[in-house]
């Protein structure tokens, strides 16, 4: 169940809030006159978040390509590529 508060238990709470989406890894909903306003949660929360939609966003990307040609590679194939382009990035940082 969502935790959900006023915002103006931001000022007056802020160190229970804050020790509250630390421990917990899930975010506070805090509303204005009874309406959703803002969301507090963790640093680790947030980038955990941003991972998942960034991968989430490559995987449907691959979905879209794989659907638009019958051009497939095989494991190997796809193994050497990845550490071609990590060699090279490799490479481009030592430079």
């Amino acid at each position: 169940m969502p935790n959900i508060r006023p915002v103006s238990d931001l000022r007056n709470h802020f160190a229970e809030i804050t020790r509250e989406v630390q421990l917990s890894k899930e975010p506070v909903f805090l509303t204005k006159n009874g309406v959703g306003s803002i969301v507090v949660m963790s640093m680790e929360s947030y980038e955990q978040n941003r991972y998942d939609s960034m991968v989430y966003d490559k995987l449907r990307e691959a979905e879209l390509q794989a659907a638009s040609t019958t051009a497939r590679l095989s494991h190997e194939e796809v193994m050497a590529k990845a550490r071609a382009l990590l060699d090279a990035a490799a490479e481009g940082k030592r430079a």
